[in-house]
């Protein structure tokens, strides 16, 4: 397996820890990058794993998805009744299962996943996501390696 990455910088959305027990459970933002490692078994006929230049579907995903977002998780009490107020001139919600660092690198390896095997048309996948907050923490999400195809 051959793999090559590609990171996405200064992704500004805002999460709220609903469940944390400090300050993080307060509707704060980020700047998020995110970190996409690539697989594949042939490269392609420039020898690359993938054409960075074609992965403009992904950055307009992020753009749409999380670009001055404020993701929430699907179990926050209080989502509903946040993004009421003020409605879409307020807010850009979006909702994953779990909003925490971890949480997003798991789901975005699930969406990107569907994408970037569509795209190539299942010759690259991909093997990590890695999220990172402020350039300080991090999360990765790495696919089970019986997961990956042959």
């Amino acid at each position: 397996m051959i793999t090559c990455k590609k990171t996405y910088t200064d992704i500004p959305w805002a999460h709220r820890q609903h469940r944390h027990d400090g300050h993080c459970a307060l509707i704060h933002g980020h700047n998020w990058g995110i970190t996409i490692t690539f697989g594949c078994h042939t490269p392609d006929e420039n020898g690359f794993v993938v054409d960075f230049g074609k992965l403009k579907f992904l950055k307009h995903w992020i753009n749409e998805h999380l670009d001055h977002a404020c993701v929430f998780s699907e179990e926050d009490p209080l989502r509903e009744a946040l993004t009421k107020v003020g409605g879409v001139a307020v807010w850009k919600p979006y909702v994953v299962k779990n909003c925490s660092c971890e949480g997003m690198a798991v789901h975005l390896f699930e969406v990107f996943s569907g994408l970037v095997r569509d795209a190539f048309g299942g010759r690259v996948f991909i093997t990590a996501i890695e999220v990172v907050e402020d350039s300080k923490n991090s999360a990765t999400y790495a696919a089970p390696v019986t997961a990956m195809p042959r």
